[in-house]
């Protein structure tokens, strides 16, 4: 016969084990966030904070910027550092990176800020050839050593003309150049297809069209937020962003 002492511990332990197995089904998922072009994880540093205050863990990958596989890998060593599942965020060329990156299983839901959103078999630098060059691009220069970076100028006029020029001039100094040959790189997956999207567009973008976000958002059949805003949404209106990222992590908690 069971001893009463015993059969009370098999239930504690039950109990416990339940409740284990409970909470990793509905742990809050964290927050992985691929820089773009022209910049470096600072350029997040308005939004992590209020994402951290909502209790969420966040993790900014560095991204070497020197190819569409070696951005990937980057993002993959983040995410295989993640204890369960992932809210995975790209701004600008970052949509690229997290277009493939973004078919780890960890992977529950894409966030998409002013981004490109190829399908497989694409390349960066296809996606807007229907549409009118962004005057921003104008101001893109290229280096001795095959890097393409912002001139001042344009950092200030093209890329992120509605912050102060204080700012501009501390990430025109900070930036990321990016090898020139990584737009040409194509993409062989399109993690979109089978997981839930958000876009973040902004309407008075200068780098990727406002219209081509639109109808990157339409094909992601994402759910979209609007904002009066340059190529820099997580700069210039900070808390918009973060809310459009904290409605995903609730959203994709305890799976898709």
């Amino acid at each position: 016969m069971f001893k009463p002492k015993a059969i009370a511990l098999a239930l504690a332990m039950t109990a416990s084990l339940f409740a284990v197995g409970s909470h990793a089904a509905t742990a809050q998922p964290s927050v992985v966030i691929v820089h773009g072009a022209f910049a470096d994880g600072s350029d997040w540093a308005k939004v992590v904070p209020l994402l951290q205050a909502e209790g969420i863990k966040v993790t900014v990958v560095q991204n070497p910027l020197t190819s569409l596989a070696d951005d990937v890998a980057a993002t993959q060593r983040v995410l295989n550092n993640q204890d369960g599942d992932v809210v995975l965020v790209g701004h600008s060329w970052g949509g690229t990176v997290i277009s493939q990156a973004g078919t780890d299983q960890k992977v529950r839901g894409l966030v998409y800020v002013a981004a490109f959103a190829p399908d497989a078999g694409q390349a960066s630098k296809d996606l807007g050839k229907d549409y009118p060059a962004p005057p921003g691009t104008k101001d893109i220069a290229a280096d001795k050593n095959g890097f393409l970076y912002m001139t001042r100028q344009g950092m200030a006029t093209g890329f992120a003309q509605d912050l102060p020029a204080a700012q501009t001039d501390i990430m025109t100094a900070t930036q990321g150049p990016i090898r020139a040959s990584a737009f040409g790189d194509v993409t062989t997956a399109a993690a979109w297809k089978g997981k839930p999207s958000w876009y973040v567009v902004a309407r008075e973008d200068r780098m990727i069209q406002p219209d081509l976000q639109r109808a990157f958002a339409k094909k992601l059949k994402a759910q979209v937020t609007e904002v009066e805003t340059s190529h820099v949404p997580q700069q210039s209106r900070p808390a918009d962003v973060a809310n459009v990222i904290i409605q995903a992590v609730h959203k994709t908690q305890g799976g898709v």
